[in-house]
């Protein structure tokens, strides 16, 4: 009889082994060093969603917040009106919140604002990717790993400024550890040197 060697393998407990698209997340996704806008954009939007719900919600409706957000194609959004929230709040395929699909819209254009000057990735990176490699050792427990830091809270206010919406330090220190600007993986997690890995190579844009 073969044995499952993925579900096996020690990881960081949230993701558990019941949903093999979480585990499939955890073990190539979550903490992997990104500096794609779109991808920064689409992980920034998702994280807003995610507010006063869980990542799996959210996760399982991945495709079809693309689908429904055009590719995440922030020129696409950036022209949305009142008859495309209409469409999405008829969409039973994504979370049907007023408030943060209007807010998409909104980021969308602050995206684009910002794009005249900077990007999106570079002003993340620049503000927020140096926590990377400010830590000297990997977190033990849950305890160890904090809902925000300084450098979200910096990154917070900054987007803000920048007129970004549903971007809070703690749904900022999310993004942040999903993209790979902390390594939250638990020193016992089969990712966690692999991600530390991938951030001491990895060039931050700008």
């Amino acid at each position: 009889m073969m044995r499952n060697k993925t579900a096996e393998l020690v990881r960081c407990p949230w993701p558990g082994i019941a949903d093999p698209e979480y585990a499939r997340y955890h073990d190539e996704e979550w903490g992997v060093p990104l500096a794609d806008d779109r991808v920064l954009f689409e992980k920034l939007v998702l994280e807003g969603f995610q507010a006063g719900l869980s990542w799996l919600t959210i996760l399982k409706k991945r495709d079809n917040f693309r689908r429904a957000f055009r590719g995440f194609d922030v020129e696409r959004i950036a022209r949305f009106t009142a008859k495309d929230t209409a469409r999405l709040m008829a969409d039973p395929g994504i979370v049907r919140n007023r408030l943060k699909i209007e807010a998409t819209v909104g980021n969308a254009r602050a995206f684009l604002k910002l794009q005249e000057r900077d990007s999106l990735s570079a002003l993340m990176w620049r503000t927020a990717g140096n926590h990377a490699s400010a830590r000297s050792t990997s977190p033990r427990t849950f305890a160890d790993v904090p809902a925000q830091t300084d450098a979200s809270r910096r990154l917070s206010k900054l987007l803000k400024a920048e007129g970004f919406r549903f971007v809070g330090p703690t749904t900022i220190y999310s993004l942040m550890q999903s993209a790979g600007m902390v390594n939250d993986h638990l020193a016992s997690c089969h990712r966690s040197a692999p991600c530390a890995a991938l951030q001491r190579k990895f060039a931050p844009p700008g």
